[in-house]
């Protein structure tokens, strides 16, 4: 029995190689997964003692200090904006 070649999936690099030479890659697109969000990155100043409580937290939680630092900011803007809701 003689083995058949399984083709290889296309590179982002070839498939966008194909776009600019004018080809439809709408096949290589399925529509199925989800949509990330765009990111931005800022830059934030914090305080020695801050960044040691944040990497003790960090470890604790055996998590990065950018992880503690979006959790617990998306923690305190979720109980702000529950906050105003509750308020007259």
């Amino acid at each position: 029995m003689r083995k058949t070649a399984k083709k290889k999936k296309p590179t982002a690099d070839e498939i966008a190689e194909k776009a600019i030479s004018g080809e439809d890659i709408s096949r290589f697109f399925t529509s199925k997964g989800d949509m990330r969000p765009s990111l931005k990155r800022v830059n934030v100043d914090f305080t020695l003692d801050m960044i040691k409580e944040l990497d003790a937290v960090a470890k604790e939680l055996n998590i990065s200090r950018q992880a503690v630092i979006k959790a617990y900011l998306r923690q305190a803007l979720d109980q702000h904006y529950l906050a105003r809701q509750s308020s007259p």
